[in-house]
């Protein structure tokens, strides 16, 4: 069983985020998908996408959340994923500010789904880290919030 202790961020932690893309292209993310009940708790044992029995174990001052990394070494990294995705919905308000919300989005490594002319970012971590670095293109109208 693999105990784990703490939180060591978020997956759209910049700091985070370039390590976890270069091990889920190696196929090396695991996932624990968590139920909103369960995200609540502090103590819990599960198994995640690929099998590993894990254990977490949290002090009560920290708090799971969608996208929280609790183990990232070389070879792997464990992320808690809700069963109840949300998405962060944006639509560009024409051609060239959709290309350039795609290429962002790229930039970043967001997965991006599309439903027409919105494109949906699934949030692993918290809306305003998304929103922060979105803040030039919402200010001046080239994509808003669907």
């Amino acid at each position: 069983m693999l105990i784990l202790d703490r939180i060591l961020g978020q997956a759209s932690d910049p700091a985070l985020a370039d390590r976890l893309h270069d091990l889920s292209h190696a196929g090396q993310v695991e996932i624990l998908s968590l139920s909103g009940s369960d995200i609540q708790r502090h103590r819990l044992r599960l198994a995640s996408d690929r099998g590993t029995d894990c254990a977490i174990r949290l002090e009560r001052h920290q708090q799971l959340r969608n996208g929280s990394v609790l183990m990232l070494d070389a070879q792997r990294a464990i992320v808690v994923q809700m069963q109840d995705q949300q998405f962060l919905s944006l639509q560009p308000r024409d051609t060239a500010a959709a290309l350039e919300l795609g290429y962002f989005a790229g930039n970043m490594h967001w997965t991006v789904r599309f439903a027409g002319d919105t494109l949906q970012i699934p949030l692993n971590g918290p809306e305003t880290d998304y929103l922060e670095r979105l803040a030039p293109m919402l200010a001046d109208g080239r994509v808003q919030r669907a």
